[in-house]
């Protein structure tokens, strides 16, 4: 009797997908820590001290032996762009898939830790433009149809202006063609976040964004409860 091939987590899978996707129109990998220090957490992405996001109630928080600072579980993969921004120069377009930790009640469309995906492009006379046209294209690549964008004003403290990001798909096989669904998180990076890494916001100028690769999953494959991907049961996972 043959042995059963094993293969690919799902998860996995699709952060092969996204970065060969990226990679076509120039970007490349980037990753950083997942237990993470306050500084880079917050600070260094313009958020408030007294943002709610810092709560106890959003946020893993911990003491770390050798690190005088609070350490935290990261809430966002954002970090990673605030690392490589201090130790790169612009042109810069980065994407950065990782595990990421949120204090919350779990149930089938949320989960206390998950995947996301950030973007990243600085360079000179970056725009809005730019960053619908590469949403654009990626959603294009990873739902196998011609896809639209739309933009709804928001607010993160690290991107001005902020926006949500929904994405209609045209054409192909799924269940959301002709739907509008809101996907991300996104804007043009904020100058406080360019300047504290040491890129002067008077020449360059940049976009970022943020989603969970587990809700694209969603997506894609008509996932109803999230918490499935991190149950280890082979019946869901041997679908992919």
């Amino acid at each position: 009797m043959e042995t059963p091939r094993g293969h690919q987590h799902p998860i996995t899978q699709m952060i092969t997908e996204i970065n060969s996707i990226f990679a076509e129109i120039g970007f490349v990998f980037a990753e950083g820590p997942e237990a993470e220090t306050e500084h880079y957490n917050f600070d260094r992405l313009n958020v408030p001290k007294d943002h709610s996001s810092r709560d106890m109630q959003d946020t893993f928080w911990f003491k770390a032996k050798d690190v005088s600072e609070p350490m935290v579980l990261r809430t966002h993969t954002s970090p990673v762009q605030a690392r490589y921004m201090e130790s790169h120069q612009p042109p810069i377009r980065i994407i950065v898939p990782g595990k990421v930790f949120r204090n919350e009640a779990t149930d089938a469309t949320h989960e206390a830790q998950f995947y996301q995906l950030e973007g990243l492009y600085v360079d000179k006379d970056v725009h809005l433009g730019h960053l619908k046209g590469t949403l654009e294209y990626f959603f294009s690549k990873f739902f196998s149809g011609k896809t639209e964008v739309r933009f709804r004003p928001s607010f993160f403290p690290f991107v001005e202006p902020g926006l949500e990001v929904d994405m209609r798909l045209l054409e192909g096989n799924s269940k959301l063609v002709g739907k509008w669904v809101e996907v991300m998180g996104a804007g043009m990076v904020h100058p406080n976040v360019l300047r504290d890494s040491g890129i002067d916001p008077a020449v360059y100028s940049g976009f970022a964004f943020g989603m969970g690769i587990d809700r694209l999953g969603v997506m894609k494959y008509q996932v109803e409860d999230v918490r499935d991907y991190y149950t280890g049961d082979l019946r869901f996972v041997n679908q992919f």
